[in-house]
């Protein structure tokens, strides 16, 4: 059986879930309907066009690889759109917005996640095979799409042409297998992304390490030494103590000002305040105390 072969490799893609209040959670592979709605954009279908969406959705049968895991990124949007903004246009078309009036009253206030640097493989097979639309057909339109093709959202254009190639194998996970070994031919994938995801992970924990033991060495070779005044030996301990802090945030814990760590690190300030300020208000009103019994 013949089997086309999608690679799915994207800076951001998103295979939507289900909306959970204010939510748009993701999946990691996408539906039959993802597919299914993307080859027809491919070939140019109307989204009104019910029936013939239904039918090529009913005649797939698909699987999918995640090549390259990514990264999960969540993005907060508040946007208000109108009935008369206008969107993107394809060889002339202009298309526009068709919601009913109360769909503009007020601003989309919502939490949308997306998978950064993720890379999936699909391969898919249509039952039955002569109908039209036919295997050729998809291929072609994924070629040269009637329509700019986007994985999940429209800002999400995908960095390669959609197409790997046409296999002939028995089964879906058969043309998987073969669809990854042709991952490793293509050009510009040498090395394996995922290879280099790794080496990059693993410099970052040798890097840590290495300021880590350093750091830690500095106060303990001052403190045995006795080089320094007590004063400047303590001055020493809280800044190497403070950099130790640093290095196990940004090289361990892998958290930064990226948008992806963004919340977990201001989470993690904000309760090193109230710490502060507890412990701080503690320590204050108990020398003032002190002071006043004295």
């Amino acid at each position: 059986m013949r089997h086309l072969l999608l690679d799915l490799d994207a800076p951001l893609m998103s295979f939507g879930g289900d909306m959970v209040d204010a939510y748009g959670v993701v999946r990691d592979f996408p539906a039959k309907s993802m597919v299914a709605g993307l080859l027809a954009n491919a070939l140019g279908w109307e989204r009104h066009d019910a029936a013939a969406h239904g039918r090529l959705q009913d005649r797939l049968t698909m699987g999918s690889a995640r090549v390259v895991e990514g990264r999960r990124v969540r993005d907060f949007q508040t946007a208000q759109l109108g009935g008369s903004d206008r969107g993107w246009t394809t060889r002339g078309r202009v298309e526009g917005r068709t919601g009913g009036a109360a769909t503009y009253l007020s601003p989309h206030i919502r939490y949308r996640d997306a998978d950064a640097d993720a890379r999936v493989l699909v391969a898919l097979r249509l039952d039955p095979a002569d109908e039209a639309p036919t295997l050729d057909m998809l291929a072609d339109g994924l070629d040269r799409p009637e329509r700019p093709l986007f994985l999940g959202r429209k800002p999400f254009l995908p960095s390669r042409p959609l197409r790997l190639a046409i296999v002939e194998t028995d089964t879906v996970r058969a043309a998987l297998v073969a669809g990854l070994a042709l991952l490793d031919k293509v050009p510009g994938d040498a090395p394996n992304r995922r290879d280099a995801d790794k080496a990059r992970e693993l410099r970052s924990y040798l890097v840590g390490f290495a300021a880590a033991l350093l750091l830690t060495i500095i106060p303990f070779a001052l403190v045995a030494s006795g080089a320094a005044t007590p004063a400047t030996t303590a001055w020493v301990i809280g800044i190497t103590a403070l950099a130790q802090v640093v290095v196990h945030f940004r090289f361990f814990l892998h958290i930064g000002w990226n948008r992806s760590t963004r919340d977990d690190l201001q989470l993690i300030l904000f309760t090193t305040l109230i710490i502060a300020l507890m412990a701080g208000g503690t320590i204050w009103i108990l020398s003032n105390l002190h002071a006043r019994m004295m």
